[in-house]
């Protein structure tokens, strides 16, 4: 998400202290002496030099009081919005909008000057979270860091899906109505009546689900604010992820228990807990489920392009045919288990994400994993030429051989 001398991140204190990181330090072996505090009255207090951009986090900080961190960064993707002067519009996944809210734009100043802040601060002034600079960045700010933070990588995560999806098709978005039907279709699980208890055979499948989660993360094929994992642990019961939790942070007493059609007390699942629940219920032999958004695949998932698997055998294998499932169905009881019966082990629920199924976790996880190289190898071989595509008569020899 940044180099070792780029970007630089800021946390404003009760006290009214704005904590940053220092300038020319390497990045990847800061400590916590290696940050700097600048009090009220501008007195520095560290063995380091401030960022040269402190500037602009103060000035965010001095028109925006709900704000108390502020994160800027490079990335790719949003540097690639930032110097052809244009915005990236959230409006391709739900989440994204939710979270990042509309973008502004500031006209490129020089780098750790006063009209820099002033450029950046005026559009924090109109209600903004997360601002393009052009020719330079982005910049995002929080209630804390971890809002910051999870603004900061949905936005990349978002600015890259359209990248990719622009190098094999057009992107394509929702209205706002269909992302607040969206959340408005969220019905709550009756909250179960008894405290859960955890074997230590269902410990073993949460500490699954949290390793699984982890991989996911660190291998962008899950980001903080979206990904559902989910393990069916006896008959129709399951163990699925939390709802508005960090996914890098997820610990094994995270983890929600379902259980007869009830969530575990005090605890609130995955938006996608009554698929999950519709699927273990009509399909026996699914006993893990992974919804996620990875970049790639949601290329195809943001635009019409269909995504053709016959690419390699190994791909065809773990994956079969992916089918296209159109967005806003699957709020409907019945509809995404129909089309799943034709689509297993995976389709693609357009402009939403990627879901996957299989016996085991580890399983499911490899198809992911699989699925994601698969849309990256089209990605990035859509520059070379059209896919040449295995033929049915190998796929009929893969049907009988491995099948």
């Amino acid at each position: 998400m940044t180099t070792t001398s780029g970007g630089n991140i800021s946390i404003k204190d009760e006290d009214g202290n704005i904590w940053i990181t220092p300038s020319a330090i390497d990045k990847g072996t800061l400590g916590t002496s290696d940050v700097v505090r600048i009090k009220p009255n501008g007195e520095i207090i560290g063995k380091h030099k401030p960022s040269s951009e402190f500037p602009f986090h103060k000035a965010i900080y001095d028109v925006r009081p709900d704000i108390k961190s502020v994160i800027h960064a490079h990335p790719p993707a949003l540097v690639s919005f930032s110097i052809v002067h244009q915005l990236p519009n959230t409006n391709v996944i739900p989440q994204a909008k939710n979270i990042c809210g509309p973008i502004g734009y500031a006209k490129y100043k020089l780098p750790g000057s006063d009209k820099l802040g002033d450029v950046i601060a005026a559009e924090f002034d109109k209600g903004h979270k997360a601002v393009i600079m052009e020719n330079h960045g982005i910049v995002l700010g929080g209630t804390d860091l971890d809002d910051a933070y999870q603004r900061f990588e949905t936005l990349e995560f978002c600015a890259s899906t359209l990248l990719y999806a622009q190098m094999v098709g057009e992107p394509t978005y929702l209205k706002d109505t269909q992302i607040k039907a969206f959340y408005d279709q969220v019905k709550e699980l009756p909250e179960a009546t008894k405290m859960a208890d955890y074997p230590s055979a269902e410990r073993e499948k949460r500490a699954e689900i949290c390793t699984i989660v982890k991989r996911a993360c660190q291998q962008g094929l899950m980001i903080s604010t979206y990904g559902t994992v989910s393990v069916r642990w006896k008959e129709n019961d399951f163990l699925i992820t939390p709802r508005d939790f960090s996914r890098w942070e997820i610990q094994l007493e995270d983890i929600v228990q379902i259980k007869n059609g009830t969530r575990e007390i005090g605890k609130l699942p995955s938006r996608a807990t009554l698929i999950h629940q519709e699927i273990y219920r009509n399909n026996p032999d699914v006993n893990s489920i992974i919804m996620t958004q990875s970049p790639y695949l949601m290329a195809f998932g943001v635009t019409d392009v269909h995504l053709d698997v016959r690419t390699i055998p190994e791909s065809w294998i773990f994956l079969q045919d992916v089918i296209a499932h159109p967005f806003g169905n699957h709020f409907t009881n019945g509809n995404h288990t129909k089309l799943f019966e034709k689509a297993k082990p995976a389709l693609i629920i357009k402009n939403d994400s990627v879901l996957i199924t299989g016996d085991e976790l580890l399983q499911t996880f490899d198809r992911l994993e699989v699925a994601e190289f698969s849309a990256k190898s089209l990605v990035m071989g859509a520059s070379l030429g059209d896919l040449k595509p295995i033929n049915d008569q190998q796929i009929q020899e893969l049907k009988e051989k491995f099948l």
